[in-house]
């Protein structure tokens, strides 16, 4: 029988335009999704300062956002495993796309609320999206490297944020940031249709002759670069059986639901717990918002150094190790944070502890979560741990208020390193690691798959 291949197919090609014409388009789309996800913080600082809001009214803003992201994390779990990823990436772009653009003649508070829950149904789904797809078109030894430009381009989002920010919301007010992310969706949605479909997904639910056309494709775009391409070292059918929900719940996949659904809670919470309420927590000190703005931008650029540091060592070291590592790190850093009264002390460990936080983000949402699932659960898989997080963000909105009202922002790290330590533990116990490994070797039961599915090829049979 022959077999389309299309994972040790795709896992043989050098690298090449192809590659990165996946990548912008993936990646452009959830860096405008992460910069509509890190607006929130200025803008509800600006509101706040304005009187267009009051604290509380800020945390339900936040919070419709995040409720918005647990549907939409589940609905792309279902939508990119039972209908495709480009119909789960077009459709959350173009959705969050239109709110944040009607989000910018919002009357009240009410208003904006109702559309911040609409927008995140659409950031919910695109970050379970970005990651999961472009993995599939990633040969194994260039993963961590990939996925870690992945998230240079998306933690950027904060950049641009706080940058944006800084700028757009002392000038020209803050319904200007909502208007920026729009348009900026809706371009990039337009540009999304040339993304061609998932081959592996495509041979997993049964559709090989659209497999086969996508693969072949991509090989006549990557030979065109570079000419001829080495022969396939094996065939193999990735066709699976139509698995249920419950299937993430099973004696073999459990304890991998778990641990993602723990990395996404412990991200969530460092992010959306510290990093999304910085210009809140330095306004209610009594800096000025654009004083505040100007602390938070300097330790926002944290974000892109954590993608890069994951880019420098993702492949080396691995993402389980990694995220244990750079856990304790953080954990340290929040010990010694609250400590610090000088801007210099604040800035420059506040940088190393947001460096530390975005390396976790690049290693885990952006490589491990998705990693850990088999094609035909991952998108569910990734959007079932996404939904934890998103509900541990929900929590953490109200939480952090708390916290920081009554034990300043001591209480709110003792919050983030928690989680943090409660990851690095659920990691170490699952003792599974995906460097340098095929998606197909990564998945639950690899071994006896191989033994019944891959056959090494003869000269004649490569292709």
């Amino acid at each position: 029988m022959t077999y389309v291949s299309s994972g040790a197919r795709l896992d043989r090609l050098p690298l090449s335009r192809f590659h990165w014409k996946i990548l912008g388009l993936i990646s452009a789309g959830a860096c405008i999704d992460a910069y509509d996800v890190y607006i929130a913080g200025g803008v509800s600082a600006a509101m706040f300062k304005d009187g267009f809001s009051t604290l509380a009214q800020n945390a339900l803003f936040v919070s419709a956002g995040f409720f918005g992201m647990v549907i939409g994390a589940a609905l792309a779990g279902w939508l990119g495993d039972h209908l495709g990823r480009r119909a789960s990436y077009q459709f959350n772009l173009l959705l969050f796309g239109l709110a944040s653009l009607a989000a910018c003649f919002a009357p009240n508070i009410e208003t904006l609320i109702g559309l911040r829950f609409i927008m995140g149904i659409g950031l919910g789904a695109e970050l379970v999206i970005a990651a999961g797809t472009l993995s599939e078109f990633i040969p194994p030894q260039f993963r961590g490297r990939w996925i870690s430009l992945l998230a240079l381009i998306v933690n950027s989002g904060l950049v641009l944020a706080t940058s944006i920010g800084y700028v757009v919301i002392p000038n020209l007010g803050w319904r200007w940031m909502f208007a920026i992310a729009g348009v900026g969706a809706v371009i990039i949605w337009v540009l999304r249709h040339r993304m061609p479909e998932s081959p592996r997904w495509l041979e997993s639910q049964g559709r090989l002759e659209d497999a086969e056309r996508t693969v072949s494709d991509i090989e006549a775009q990557v030979i065109a670069q570079h000419g001829a391409i080495a022969d396939c070292p094996r065939t193999q059918n990735l066709e699976t059986p139509k698995a249920p929900f419950s299937a993430l719940f099973s004696r073999a996949i459990l304890p991998r639901t778990l641990t993602a659904a723990m990395t996404a809670i412990a991200v969530n919470v460092a992010v959306y717990g510290f990093v999304a309420w910085l210009p809140t927590f330095f306004v209610s000190e009594g800096l000025t918002v654009v004083k505040s703005l100007g602390f938070t931008t300097l330790m926002s650029f944290g974000a892109p150094a954590g993608a890069l540091l994951g880019l420098a060592i993702a492949d080396r070291l691995g993402r389980a190790r990694g995220l244990v590592l750079f856990a304790v790190l953080a954990i340290v850093l929040g010990i010694i944070y609250p400590n610090m009264t000088s801007a210099v002390g604040i800035t420059g460990v506040g940088f190393a502890l947001v460096t530390c936080i975005y390396t976790i983000v690049t290693f885990g949402l952006f490589g491990y979560v998705p990693e850990l699932f088999p094609t035909h659960l991952r998108l569910r898989g990734t959007g079932t741990a996404g939904v934890c997080g998103r509900l541990a963000s929900m929590a953490t909105s109200y939480l952090a208020v708390i916290l920081f009202a009554n034990f300043g922002l001591i209480g709110v790290l003792a919050m983030v390193s928690s989680c943090l330590l409660l990851m690095a533990l659920a990691i170490l116990l699952l003792g599974v690691d995906t460097n340098q490994s095929t998606l197909e070797d990564i998945a639950p039961g690899a071994d006896s798959k191989r033994l019944r599915r891959t056959l090494h090829s003869t000269a004649g049979e490569s292709r």
